[in-house]
């Protein structure tokens, strides 16, 4: 369960050249790996931070097919369970588990640099829509 959400743009100003992308920090890498998935937001998005695998993944916080909060579920073999129903999502490409009627997950672009997870701000704010 995830501890109050780390809310990202009110610790953090985006960086990266006008129009380009713009990074953001979002949490601690050992905080991530301690916790395995953290919650935050950026943009006014919610979303999560998992590790997984040896590499963090960010994605959309509630499940497109029953809008429970993912931060409840549960990993197993690269996938993110729902806590509502048996379905999972591929945490490389969110793609739902075969049978269920669902868009996939939305995945986000991270980056860890100075061990901290970094999070492109500007992807969050044009695929939330």
């Amino acid at each position: 369960m995830c501890e109050r959400p780390i809310l990202a743009d009110e610790l953090h100003q985006a960086v990266g050249p006008p129009g380009e992308e713009k990074w953001m920090p979002v949490c601690g890498l050992s905080r991530l790996i301690s916790q395995t998935i953290v919650c935050a937001r950026v943009t006014n998005v919610d979303f999560i931070l998992v590790w997984n695998e040896g590499r963090a993944v960010a994605c959309e916080r509630i499940c497109p097919h029953e809008q429970a909060d993912l931060s409840l579920g549960h990993l197993s073999g690269g996938r993110l369970f729902c806590p509502r129903h048996a379905a999972s999502f591929d945490l490389r490409n969110g793609q739902i588990s075969y049978g269920w009627p669902s868009r996939p997950l939305r995945m986000y672009p991270v980056r860890i640099e100075d061990d901290q997870v970094w999070i492109d701000a500007g992807a969050i704010k044009s695929l939330a829509v």
